[in-house]
């Protein structure tokens, strides 16, 4: 054993005698020791620092907390087709027409009868290759004309529609008794509606295919979506309700869907305000966490709404990047959704 070891056991028993009992083996006994050594080395750290650190005053950063309300409109109608799906359902359809039996006229017309003549005349009237309504034929003289071109209307949904429409109301109008009055069969409503062709962005009758979000603007001219500060003993879903009936009126029907919040949003003051000496507080800007909300029927009305709100419009997600600031934005994003 080193000397340095024999001499700091000697150092440890003259100066701890107490720990030196007969019961304490050797070992034990010089552990304790080091134990002893480390826990004074830093309480006595621990004690110059606590004095030698000056008591400056703490500011608290204060914010105030608000309650927002994401208030969306989901998709009425289903959106449109790519390219790539029109082709694919299209040659379903085609592939379909090709692989169905037959239809076997002879078990309801006799052969030479009127009836008989009759669907013969109609089957050529139809006879086209399969881009279209109508029967193909294999052994036809337009066999080989048998692919869609790029463009070609007739792999448009709508040009489909047409023609059905017009098969059926033909077929009507063969069978009805009273041939002076031509029966004409509703078509579907268009998608584009006239509050699209006049871009009417207050009305909830566009963008069918889109969500769409309510977004209000405050007496200085910035859009956002309805907020306000949280009363006392309030609770986040208490003070989204309470909201959205200042902000739009209580002309809507509409439906929370939870207690939690959805995103936040985090807005700090350029210049603090004055330190609270009282509370060592300073308020430093504004939290909003929002709440997630659907509307179910009604209209938004600011006729009387209590935060001198300008003006409101339903928009897109992509209609809300050009009216609201980047940095507003940057946080509700990933919020809204994509269609």
């Amino acid at each position: 054993m080193s000397s340095g070891s024999n001499g700091a056991r000697r150092i440890a028993s003259v100066l701890r005698p107490s720990i030196a009992e007969p019961q304490v083996c050797r070992s034990c006994h010089e552990t304790l020791v080091r134990r002893n050594y480390s826990s004074a080395a830093t309480q006595s750290s621990t004690e110059s620092i606590s004095t030698a650190t000056p008591a400056y005053p703490v500011v608290k950063p204060v914010y105030t907390i608000k309650a927002g309300v994401l208030l969306s409109r989901p998709p009425q109608i289903t959106r449109d087709l790519t390219p790539f799906e029109k082709a694919y359902y299209f040659y379903q359809r085609r592939l379909n027409e090709r692989l169905a039996l037959p239809f076997t006229k002879y078990f309801y017309f006799k052969r030479g009868t009127p009836a008989d003549e009759d669907w013969k005349r109609k089957i050529r009237e139809r006879q086209t290759p399969a881009r279209d309504i109508g029967k193909y034929n294999a052994y036809s003289k337009e066999a080989w004309n048998d692919e869609l071109l790029v463009g070609s209307v007739e792999s448009e949904p709508e040009h489909q529609i047409e023609m059905l429409v017009q098969d059926a109301e033909a077929t009507v109008n063969a069978t009805s008794q009273d041939t002076s009055k031509k029966e004409e069969i509703p078509r579907p409503f268009p998608r584009v509606t006239e509050a699209d062709k006049a871009n009417d962005q207050k009305s909830l009758n566009r963008a069918l295919q889109r969500t769409l979000y309510l977004l209000v603007q405050s007496k200085e001219g910035y859009w956002r979506f309805p907020n306000s500060p949280i009363a006392q003993d309030e609770t986040l879903r208490e003070a989204s309700e309470r909201t959205l009936a200042q902000a739009a009126g209580v002309n809507m029907n509409t439906w929370f869907v939870g207690f939690h919040p959805v995103g936040h949003h985090i807005y700090n003051n350029k210049k603090f305000g004055a330190v609270d000496e009282a509370t060592s507080t300073q308020h430093r800007g504004e939290k909003t966490f929002f709440l997630k909300g659907r509307i179910m029927a009604g209209q938004a009305d600011l006729t009387n709404n209590a935060q001198n709100l300008k003006d409101f419009k339903w928009l897109a997600r992509e209609e809300i990047e050009q009216y609201v600031p980047p940095h507003y934005y940057s946080y509700i994003k990933n919020m809204l959704a994509d269609r």
